[in-house]
């Protein structure tokens, strides 16, 4: 039978027998993402013959909603947990990385104004690690490492692979309403059918479960 991945196109020849019984996901060798083994992949090839000279395109190459919707979401507290993970260590980065830039800093400092300046670029420093990480993170693969450890993920509704584009979008200012309104865009989680946050919907993104 013939396999193609939604997210790159690769594509690939795999006896049935290899697979195994009852599996309903596949990884891609090629962009390593995960995608559904939709049924008609595992048609036999002699049931495909079509009269039609019109070549047809692969059913699998184009996910069906309603698989992406009944896909399992990361509830609540699994995203939880996994936010404490990457806030430790993002801390432990921020600390480590901020301590060096201030050492550097204070060595070259002469007086009192310049140690003011230090401290406000370590601030801005600390700032920018934290949003570098996500954005880098969410935007290469989807998690973070604490959505790693969890075996959580993020994707677009359509079952795609977030770009750094949607990545940042979601992260900064959607994550930012989220919070500011009293952090209801996050507890909307607990409640959502579909386990989305406000910046979820803003960002058009599921925390689905791997």
């Amino acid at each position: 039978m013939q396999i193609t991945c939604p997210h790159c196109g690769f594509n690939k020849k795999v006896d049935p027998e290899q697979l195994p019984a009852g599996a309903s996901q596949v990884n891609c060798p090629k962009c390593k993402q995960s995608f559904l083994l939709s049924t008609t992949d595992t048609e036999p090839q002699e049931q495909t013959i079509d009269n039609d000279p019109q070549p047809r395109v692969h059913s699998s190459q184009f996910p069906v909603q309603g698989e992406i919707d009944a896909l399992p979401k990361a509830g609540f507290w699994m995203r939880l947990v996994a936010t404490m993970i990457d806030a430790f260590i993002v801390f432990v980065l921020q600390f480590l990385l901020g301590s060096l830039l201030a050492l550097a800093g204070g060595a070259a400092a002469g007086h009192q104004g310049a140690v003011v300046n230090i401290a406000v670029l370590v601030q801005l420093f600390s700032f920018a690690v934290s949003i570098a990480y996500y954005v880098i993170f969410t935007g290469y693969c989807g998690q973070t490492p604490g959505k790693m450890a969890l075996r959580i993920k993020v994707i677009r509704r359509d079952g795609s692979s977030l770009s750094y584009g949607r990545a940042a979008f979601r992260e900064i200012p959607a994550k930012f309403i989220s919070g500011i309104i009293f952090g209801i865009g996050y507890l909307m989680v607990a409640f959502d059918e579909q386990k989305q946050g406000l910046h979820d919907r803003m960002a058009d993104t599921y925390v689905i479960k791997l």
